[in-house]
């Protein structure tokens, strides 16, 4: 798999300094960045894709347990601290693994190792949605109808029904399924939900202006839940 980048977010400089000789020790990590407090490394995580976190949980200002509420749930955090009685509360946050200081090279590599894991799972489970899928089948009026994944424009949830716009074709496809349930069907690097009630084509994306993405015409806005996602996508495919 790629390297797992990861910042280091601790206001004790020995902290830090050790946390960042463990990380360049460790093949499958790759260092970004190391901050003070939480509020230095805001715009750093939210202006590109970071896969983990190393964050220490009392800190001024900005508590790890405070900033680990403001990310996406595509990063994944390790929480270090000095004090046991944070343990429970980390785990409610859906942390990886929690490091008790004092601790050696063992505890942080087996507690990486559970990050290596998750992102496994991850990429692994990416690979077989999209692995000799170019098409699918929903059912629409009493048959099976076969739709291919490149002719699809953006999908439009209503209720149980979804529209589905297909290139060079003025009416939609209408299916009784929910939205979820296609998008869970569909490859993540292909399609993106953008809206509670849109999916889009991702190559079929003409233009993107004041939030809202043009498509054969139509104006999707993107909506505040999907807007960090969708920003990263579009800043790694940027010039």
């Amino acid at each position: 798999m790629k390297k797992i980048s990861c910042l280091i977010i601790d206001d004790e400089p020995l902290a830090l300094n050790l946390l960042e000789s463990y990380v360049k020790k460790t093949p499958f990590l790759e260092l970004r960045g190391k901050y003070a407090s939480a509020i230095e490394a805001i715009e750093r995580v939210h202006s590109e894709t970071i896969d983990l976190l190393f964050l220490d949980i009392q800190m001024p200002e900005l508590s790890g347990l405070e900033f680990s509420r403001t990310l996406s749930k595509d990063t994944k955090v390790i929480f270090t601290t000095a004090f046991s009685e944070y343990a429970v509360d980390s785990f409610k946050v859906n942390a990886v693994d929690y490091l008790l200081k004092p601790f050696n090279y063992e505890e942080f590599l087996k507690a990486t190792n559970k990050a290596r894991e998750w992102f496994d799972l991850v990429e692994l489970k990416q690979y077989k949605a999209s692995e000799n899928k170019d098409f699918i089948f929903v059912k629409s009026e009493y048959k099976q109808l076969k739709i291919k994944l490149e002719d699809i424009l953006y999908i439009e949830g209503l209720k149980d029904y979804v529209k589905i716009w297909l290139v060079n074709q003025p009416q939609p496809v209408l299916t009784l399924m929910s939205l979820k349930k296609l998008e869970e069907e569909l490859p993540a690097d292909l399609f993106m939900r953008v809206h509670r009630s849109f999916i889009v084509a991702l190559d079929k994306i003409q233009a993107v202006e004041r939030g809202q993405i043009l498509i054969n015409k139509e104006r999707i806005t993107v909506a505040d839940q999907y807007k960090e996602a969708f920003a990263a996508f579009m800043l790694g495919k940027s010039i």
